[in-house]
């Protein structure tokens, strides 16, 4: 290998972790303004609150991770099938 295609490898490495890192974010705000429509109040004493927040907020990443996940993992087979022809 020369310089160029280990610069190109390490280039498109750095792409696809910015493009993962954008995607896991807009997920994240996704989830987040879903849960905004969630009555915590049933479930939570005090939803207003810090603790009732930072809840909302933990599941906004927990759901936001898996959206992104499963968004990265389906454009990774996407990528996968030019092979198969």
């Amino acid at each position: 290998m020369n310089m160029t295609q280990v610069d190109q490898i390490s280039s498109s490495v750095g792409v696809n972790g910015l493009v993962a890192i954008i995607i896991s974010l807009f997920c994240i705000a996704i989830a987040w303004w879903a849960l905004q429509n969630l009555k915590l109040d049933l479930i939570i004493r005090h939803p207003k609150g810090p603790q009732g927040k930072l809840l909302q907020l933990l599941l906004a990443v927990i759901l936001g991770h898996f959206v992104a996940s499963f968004v990265l993992d389906y454009w990774g087979y996407t990528q996968m099938l030019r092979y198969m022809f």
